[in-house]
């Protein structure tokens, strides 16, 4: 992998919006054929400002999308076994396709609990346990939405990954484990990185592929980076800034993710399809 003089952006925008027409071709067909419209239920607990922003952005989405949407708004006290009742009813309603369980939750709320309440089959955001299981053993299944993002625009820019040295910095079991996860699928060699590690920038500088994924703004830094690196900020930060430098990152890299516009666009759009997948093999199951 070779250094330019200024990385070159690895845009989602357009590649999510390819994939969200494709989405609502499969939904238009589905509904058509069948008379089911795919359905996406978005479950928020409590009123974070933010929370509440991408909740109504994914929605907005899967109208575009030609899917239709089921929003449940929780009380911010709400308990762990509430959510779970909710989510399980919407496990078991056979018109609900996909469950969306916008995070992080409450304090208050065990957080693996509601969503191993999810059921496999409607998982469409990725994040049980039977779902990781699946992107770690190879098998046919939900991929977590970024992570998934991730791979497909890795695979969009032509980065080689077989025999790459991929290093993800962060092991959140939604975004840092199952990326490391689908790169090792993908075979790259894969180093896990998080803040017990020692020396993080003599790590991060012999990676071919560096996904940053921490939840620090501007965490990496130009410095720590081999020239030539391919670099996926996966971080979102208030005012919109990643867990890159981006202004030193992009002096050294080849590839690198913008914030916004990078890998958020991809998250949404996997999500819309995924919904659709779920849909699909729902009914044909019925």
């Amino acid at each position: 992998m070779t250094s330019d003089t200024t990385a070159r952006p690895m845009i989602g925008t357009d590649l999510a919006a390819d994939m969200v027409a494709q989405a609502a071709v499969r939904a238009k067909k589905l509904q058509d054929e069948t008379g089911v419209q795919p359905c996406l239920a978005t479950v928020l607990v409590g009123d974070d400002p933010a929370s509440a922003t991408y909740v109504r952005m994914k929605q907005n989405r899967s109208k575009k999308a030609g899917i239709g949407s089921v929003s449940v708004v929780l009380p911010a006290e709400t308990t762990t076994d509430e959510l779970v009742a909710e989510l399980t009813r919407l496990s078991n309603d056979p018109t609900v396709h996909g469950i969306l369980l916008q995070h992080p939750v409450p304090e208050q709320i065990d957080e693996r609990a509601a969503f191993e309440a999810i059921a496999p089959a409607k998982d469409v955001d990725g994040v049980t346990m039977h779902s990781f299981a699946a992107m770690a053993f190879g098998e046919p299944g939900f991929r977590s939405c970024t992570p998934g993002g991730i791979l497909r625009l890795l695979q969009a820019y032509d980065v080689p990954l077989s025999g790459a040295h991929a290093v993800v910095i962060g092991r959140s079991p939604i975004l840092g484990k199952p990326a490391g996860m689908l790169l090792l699928a993908s075979n790259a060699t894969v180093t896990y990185t998080h803040s017990r590690t020692q020396d993080l920038p003599a790590l991060v500088r012999q990676a071919d592929i560096v996904v940053a994924a921490v939840g620090k703004p501007n965490f990496v830094r130009g410095e720590w980076l081999k020239p030539g690196a391919v670099v996926i900020d996966a971080g979102y930060n208030e005012g919109n800034v990643g867990d890159v430098h981006a202004e030193e990152v992009a002096r050294v890299a080849s590839l690198l993710t913008p914030v916004p516009g990078g890998v958020g666009p991809m998250t949404i759009a996997l999500l819309l399809e995924q919904t659709v997948d779920a849909a699909e093999a729902q009914t044909a199951n019925r």
